[in-house]
C-alpha cells in the first residue's frame, strides 16, 4: 500500500512504477490511499502511468463510478476511510487487500529491483517469521547513503537500543492480519517505529541486509514538525517501558527530546532533557547539539541538513 496526499505527483508515479515491476509470482496488487488529498486528482496521475506505457498499469485500465475509488489495472485509488493521517491512511490500505501479504512503499520512495523476490525468500527461509525488513539507499540532494542493519535478523532489543531507521517503513513486509498500525500514534510520529517493536517482539523480523529501497530525505512534512515530534516520543516512552529501562536508548530519546524542545525555543525543557540524557549515557551526542540549539549557536535546521547529508538523523 502507498499512502500519498497528492502533492508529489511524481515522486508518486516512480514509487508506483517501481513497485509493479517487482519480479514475483503474480504480480503485485496496489491500493493507493489518498489522505486529506483529492482522490480524483491522485487517479489520474495513476492513469498517466498507463498513457506513458509504464509498469502493469499499461496492460489494463478499468475505471469504475464510485467517486472514491477508481481502478487502474492492478491499482486501486481510495481516500482515508479511518482517522485522518498516516497511520489510518496505512490500515486503510491494509483492510482494502486481500492478499496474504502487505507491504508499505511511502509515495516519496522507491523500490529497487529485487526488493520483494529478496523478503519473500528470507520469510520462505523462516516459516516463522511475519515480518521482512531490507536495508536502505539515503538519497538526500546529490548524496546517497547506504544504511545497513549488520544483521539478518532485527529482534525488539536492537530496536530499543536504537531507532534503526534502515529498518524503515518502506522496507516492510508482513502476513496480513498479524499487525496493525495503531492510529493514536501523535501526528502519526513513531507510528513505524512502534509497529516495528510490537513485531519483533512477536518474532525477530527477517532482514536482507543488502539496499533494496531508496529512501529519499528532503521532501517529508514530518522533519521539522517539532511538536508532533516531541509528542511522537513520549508516546513511546508511555507505551515501551523497556526504552527508559535501556540506558543507551533512553538517552538516545530524551537527547532528542532535547533537540526537538531547543527547536521550538524551549530553552528550560531542552536543559532538563539534555541533563537527563547525560544523567543516563554521558557519552550521549544528542545532548550537545541540543544545548548549541538552545543557546543559538546553530540552527536545529542546519544540523538535520548536515546529518541528512550522511544518511542520518536526530
Amino acid at each position: 500500500m502507498i499512502p500519498t496526499r497528492g502533492d508529489r505527483p511524481h515522486h508518486l508515479r516512480a514509487a508506483l512504477a517501481a513497485v509493479l515491476a517487482q519480479d514475483v509470482p503474480g504480480g503485485v496488487d496496489v491500493v493507493v490511499v489518498v489522505d486529506r488529498g483529492n482522490v480524483a486528482a491522485v487517479a489520474r496521475q495513476v492513469d498517466a502511468i498507463a498513457v506513458a506505457g509504464r509498469g502493469d498499469v499499461a496492460a489494463m485500465t478499468r475505471q469504475v463510478s464510485d467517486a472514491s475509488t477508481r481502478r487502474s489495472g492492478r491499482v486501486r485509488v481510495m481516500g482515508n476511510h479511518l482517522t485522518p493521517g498516516l497511520p489510518g491512511a496505512r490500515n486503510t490500505g491494509i483492510a482494502a487487500l486481500g492478499t496474504p501479504l502487505v507491504a508499505f512503499c511511502d509515495d516519496d520512495d522507491l523500490w529497487l529491483p529485487g526488493k520483494l523476490p529478496a523478503q519473500l525468500a528470507a520469510l520462505d527461509a523462516d516459516p516463522a517469521a511475519e515480518f521482512a525488513g531490507c536495508a536502505v539507499e539515503v538519497e538526500y540532494g546529490t548524496h546517497r547513503v547506504t544504511r545497513l542493519a549488520g544483521t539478518d535478523r532485527v529482534t525488539a532489543r536492537h530496536l530499543t537500543r536504537s531507532r534503526m531507521m534502515m529498518v524503515h517503513s518502506s522496507t516492510f513486509l508482513f502476513r496480513r492480519g498479524t499487525i496493525w498500525p495503531d492510529e493514536s500514534a501523535p501526528g502519526g510520529h513513531n507510528e513505524d517505529w512502534d509497529l516495528a517493536l510490537r513485531a519483533a517482539g512477536r518474532h525477530p523480523i527477517v532482514y536482507v541486509d543488502r539496499p533494496l529501497v531508496r529512501v529519499r530525505w528532503g521532501g517529508s512534512a514530518y522533519v521539522t514538525r517539532w511538536a508532533d515530534r516531541i509528542a511522537g516520543l513520549e508516546w513511546m516512552l508511555a507505551r515501551h517501558p523497556a526504552l527508559a529501562a535501556d540506558r543507551r536508548g533512553a538517552a538516545r530519546v530524551y537527547g532528542q527530546l532535547a533537540f526537538h524542545n531547543a527547536a521550538l525555543g524551549r530553552r528550560r525543557a531542552a536543559g532538563r532533557w539534555a541533563l537527563r540524557a547525560f544523567a543516563a549515557r554521558w557519552g550521549e551526542p544528542r545532548a550537545p547539539i541540543a544545548l548549541a540549539v538552545a543557546l543559538g549557536l546553530v540552527s536545529a535546521r542546519s544540523v538535520l541538513s548536515v546529518l541528512h547529508t550522511r544518511g542520518h538523523g536526530i
